[in-house]
């Protein structure tokens, strides 16, 4: 029975927002109370470094042993691919805005420029995920097409993965603009 691509694509699209959806809600919210206090924000921008030092794929066997339940494990892994990467730009985006009196589109911008990595370090995990433990995905097509020596396979989940990548990518960065553009650039210089 042939498999159907776009079958894939939606259960790898699931995995990716649920997991990215929740980091960035929380990755934001965090984010901005660590960027209110400037001795918080000196502590954790370091501290919130080393999560980032660790290959999100790495956690997956930790994760499959604690929730023993493939699905909540990935969503897990993808959440933690992204949140440490929010709460840092967004965290720097407010010290910055803050710094520059109260300058909106400062803090837009680095909460998108967080977003817009995190969901490419998400997106990378989710498809990894899919390689080693679902039986189904773009990550699961590419797998099984090396697997059973079907290279059309792995060329049309190559391409997938590369389009919603640079789709999800240009929609951040489209909604950054927009956004920073209906914001206010903060208070203006009484110098000069």
């Amino acid at each position: 029975m042939e498999r159907n691509i776009f079958l894939d694509l939606l259960s790898s699209l699931q995995l990716l927002l649920v997991g990215y959806i929740l980091a960035a809600i929380v990755g934001i919210v965090i984010g901005y109370l660590i960027g209110l206090n400037r001795f918080v924000y000196q502590i954790c921008k370091w501290i919130l470094q080393i999560p980032n030092t660790i290959v999100p794929i790495a956690l997956l066997p930790v994760a499959l042993v604690i929730f023993q339940e493939t699905e909540a494990a990935a969503i897990v892994i993808v959440f933690f691919s992204a949140i440490c990467s929010i709460m840092i730009n967004t965290a720097t985006g407010i010290r910055h805005g803050r710094k520059q009196g109260r300058n909106f589109r400062v803090v837009i911008n680095h909460i998108f420029q967080g977003l817009r990595f995190a969901v490419w370090i998400a997106w990378f995990s989710a498809i990894a995920i899919e390689m080693l433990t679902r039986d189904r995905g773009l990550g699961f097509i590419i797998w099984n097409g090396y697997k059973e020596n079907k290279f059309n396979l792995i060329i049309e989940g190559i391409i997938c993965i590369g389009t919603i990548g640079l789709l999800l990518d240009q929609l951040l960065d489209l909604t950054g603009h927009i956004l920073s553009q209906l914001v206010s650039e903060g208070q203006k210089s009484k110098e000069g």
